[in-house]
């Protein structure tokens, strides 16, 4: 990566306007950005709340306008709220941890991609790098609102798969869970002291300037 400047590296993130607690007690841009994208973290604890429609609705509506190769928008999202008859199937989908903490969601999603463009039939290479853009629209909304966003790995993807009977067309990428945060919980598995943001690596172990030496 290249140096940074003076200016740059003087840059002190504190300064950034408009970072909550508890992020600004745990992070700290190196760059003047917007705080949207520093505030958005994904914490456990739930009220078990649930939100209205418009408000659910809302963060699908981010997610719409990202953008895909060929305009294919390759992503479906599949949600359930606790109030739904398909929501126990959702559960049953999750890992055991997460479980334990899921539950208190108001909505469960499960993402989706379509594997294939719409215009040929042909493999789409970024069908799963284009679902993640959607992904992260969805999740800065919902920071933007003070939800909880939190996606998962942790989940059984061939149930997932045969609860919707997915042909080769879908992949199933991840869940996500949506809800009103609990300040006051500390979720299972963090120290006493609550959940909170993590750090995140440098820009020097990420960005490379014309070459790239895996190490």
């Amino acid at each position: 990566m290249q140096q940074q400047s003076d200016s740059d590296s003087e840059f002190d993130g504190s300064t950034v306007d408009g970072l909550r607690d508890p992020v600004d007690e745990h992070r700290d841009p190196a760059y003047d950005i917007d705080p949207l994208f520093v505030n958005r973290w994904s914490p456990r604890s739930m009220t078990g709340d649930t939100l209205p429609e418009d408000d659910l609705l809302a963060l699908f509506e981010a997610a719409r306008w990202a953008p895909s190769s060929y305009n294919n928008q390759h992503w479906r999202f599949v949600y359930a709220t606790p109030d739904d008859d398909p929501w126990d199937d959702f559960v049953d989908l999750l890992a055991e941890g997460n479980r334990e903490w899921a539950t208190d969601a108001a909505a469960l999603v499960v993402v989706l991609s379509k594997t294939t463009f719409d215009h040929n039939g042909e493999p789409a290479p970024t069908h799963s790098f284009d679902t993640g853009a959607a992904t992260e629209n969805l999740a800065l909304e919902g920071a933007r609102r003070g939800l909880v966003v939190h996606g998962m790995q942790g989940f059984d993807y061939d149930a997932a798969a045969e609860l919707f009977d997915l042909t080769d067309e879908y992949a199933v990428e991840a869940m996500t869970a949506i809800g009103e945060r609990d300040e006051d919980a500390i979720a299972p598995g963090d120290a006493d002291d609550g959940e909170h943001p993590n750090q995140r690596k440098d820009l020097d172990e990420i960005v490379f300037a014309g070459d790239f030496t895996p190490s």
